[in-house]
């Protein structure tokens, strides 16, 4: 068993920097986030359906955006691409803090949804080729470190938010720039050919169109679809649960529960996933399988006892190994098998699995107005987790429920 202090010196210094970098800047989103729509209803005063709308439009837009991020990675260079929209995503957070206008607000929350996923594919790309030998447990580490910074600022946007709403946007808009400004200072000195790899020039790869690249489905195609159906089954899972624990008489906290389990799963759990991956030796196509298999097995088990909350809680459990099987597996097979086309390729999966977002958004918001809110506003611990859900959460921001949690 590897010690703490071993453990510490087994990655780079860098490393370390940027995991850091990253849970600050995964916190700092979580004070914004699960609050947008409660934000809407209350501060600018419009329907939860209108909200919805607006998350619907914003699913849109990062589609887009993750298809913009792969593609512009070597024609612009990494650092600029992330630098640049990291700024431009806390300039467009200031913009919502200063201005609380409808029409500006549903303009800036657009902006938002694309900033955002022009810079994730990319990140995800810089991960993959600076720390090559180390990237499938790196990109592992970022899910769990993402994961805790999630918490962490979950369990304190409610009461954040109590104070002020500004607050809220003003800590993710901080956050941001001090991210946008931790690359800016790490890849001062660093070429995109350093970064990149041993090739210095331009190679075929590299310089192949969009089309011809997405002609490749082989690659990246039936893993994308089949990750989008995992995709769409926790979102419609996550859209139907609440209502109906509520109105088996049990309270919000139950809901809430099920997502504090599942932080704890995904910190206490990496044992048994670690001993998962070596079971099918390492191999991430299985790994791909098992999940699917977890998170069948998880849904099934929940579906077939739902009249027990138990059931809720042990299917949370299997579909949470699910998560943490895929979670960080889909970026590790894409960087390790498509080479410099990695970028292109992140931004094209990324995008299409997050196709049920954009067409669940506007339902589940509308969704949220049979369930009762006051105690994000108010501040209650309880709820932390059940206000983060995502039918609240835009693209790009937590990521799913159980699923992908895109950073």
């Amino acid at each position: 068993m590897i010690s703490p202090r071993a453990w510490l010196h087994r990655y780079p210094r860098e490393a370390w920097l940027f995991l850091a970098a990253s849970f600050l800047n995964s916190s700092g989103s979580a004070f914004m986030w699960p609050l947008t729509t409660l934000y809407v209803h209350t501060q600018l005063h419009r329907s939860m359906t209108e909200a919805g709308f607006v998350l619907m439009l914003q699913s849109l837009a990062g589609i887009v955006g993750q298809f913009t991020g792969g593609s512009l990675f070597h024609r612009v260079g990494a650092k600029r691409l992330i630098v640049g929209s990291l700024l431009l995503q806390a300039c467009c957070m200031l913009g919502i803090l200063l201005l609380g206008n409808w029409y500006l607000y549903i303009g800036f929350m657009i902006g938002l949804g694309f900033l955002f996923n022009v810079s994730n594919p990319a990140i995800q790309a810089f991960i993959g080729f600076r720390w090559k030998e180390q990237r499938r447990e790196l990109f592992n580490i970022v899910y769990v470190g993402n994961n805790l910074g999630m918490a962490v600022g979950t369990a304190l946007a409610g009461v954040i938010a109590a104070i002020s709403f500004h607050f809220t946007f003003l800590f993710n808009s901080v956050s941001t720039f001090l991210f946008a400004g931790f690359f800016f200072f790490f890849m001062r000195n660093m070429s995109h050919d350093e970064l990149v790899g041993s090739m210095s020039e331009k190679t075929e790869k590299r310089s192949q169109g969009s089309m011809r690249l997405l002609l490749r489905y082989q690659i990246y195609l039936f893993m994308a679809l089949g990750s989008t159906f995992i995709f769409f089954s926790t979102t419609v899972w996550n859209t139907g649960v609440a209502p109906h624990l509520t109105s088996s008489g049990m309270p919000l906290a139950a809901y809430s529960w099920l997502w504090t389990i599942n932080g704890i799963v995904i910190f206490a759990g990496q044992p048994v996933t670690s001993w998962l991956k070596r079971l099918v030796k390492q191999n991430l196509s299985s790994q791909l399988v098992a999940s699917a298999i977890a998170y069948g097995g998880g849904f099934g088990f929940m579906l077939f006892f739902h009249d027990n909350y138990a059931a809720f809680i042990i299917g949370m459990i299997i579909t949470t190994f699910g998560e943490m099987l895929i979670a960080p597996t889909v970026p590790t097979f894409i960087s390790e098998k498509t080479g410099e086309s990695a970028p292109f390729y992140l931004g094209a999966v990324g995008a299409i699995t997050s196709g049920p977002l954009a067409w669940t958004a506007f339902f589940r918001a509308d969704v949220r107005r049979g369930r009762d809110c006051s105690c994000a506003y108010a501040g209650d611990s309880s709820c932390s987790r059940a206000v983060s859900d995502p039918c609240i959460v835009p693209s790009g921001a937590k990521g799913t429920c159980g699923g992908f949690r895109q950073n």
